[in-house]
């Protein structure tokens, strides 16, 4: 089932996600649900804020980033309760969209090594050393989990010149080609 994808302003991208355990109720419907939902949207990452919901969950699927980034190429993972270690190396920036922040993109500094702990659907164990635009990817993704959006990494001035962009999603103004949930509208 195709959900609506939380938009800029709304609350619950601000909130910082909980762990998640093996009683999580209908799990497997859920992930099913987000990537049916990430794939809908045209994107390659969805966390669990993205749709409502503060829990410790991401789907990906960087394979279509593969012909540009041969790391992406054939990668498809579900992330339970992630951990990212930051390893070595200086920061690259490239440019970020999110569906969080539709018709926006922007130049976001990162680290492009890092090694990444988590449990799949099964809640069985994984770690891995990651790099490259994979990285990126991951550590844009994680951060939904922390209540951070890649906005939150450019500087002030880049966020003052997008300033009225970010107020036309905010504000309801921006449309797109999927289904999409407004920041509650402030009481007068």
């Amino acid at each position: 089932m195709k959900l609506p994808v939380y938009l800029y302003g709304h609350p619950v991208l601000r909130n910082i996600s909980k762990d998640i355990d093996k009683d999580y109720p209908e799990l497997q419907k859920l992930v099913a649900d987000m990537y049916e939902t990430m794939y809908a949207s045209e994107g390659v990452g969805l966390a669990a804020p993205q749709i409502g919901r503060n829990d410790r969950i991401v789907v990906i699927d960087a394979d279509p980033l593969g012909e540009h980034f041969p790391e992406c190429a054939g990668r498809k993972f579900t992330l339970i309760n992630p951990v990212i270690e930051i390893l070595d190396g200086e920061k690259v920036t490239r440019d970020e969209g999110c569906l969080s922040l539709p018709g926006l993109s922007e130049a976001v500094p990162r680290v492009e090594h890092i090694r990444l702990k988590w449990v799949d659907e099964n809640f069985e164990p994984h770690e891995e050393e990651i790099s490259g635009f994979l990285a990126r990817v991951v550590q844009h993704e994680c951060d939904h989990l922390e209540g951070k959006l890649y906005i939150d990494h450019v500087s002030l001035i880049r966020k003052q010149l997008i300033r009225g962009k970010l107020h036309n999603i905010m504000d309801g103004k921006t449309r797109c080609g999927y289904p999409v949930k407004y920041a509650p509208k402030k009481k007068k």
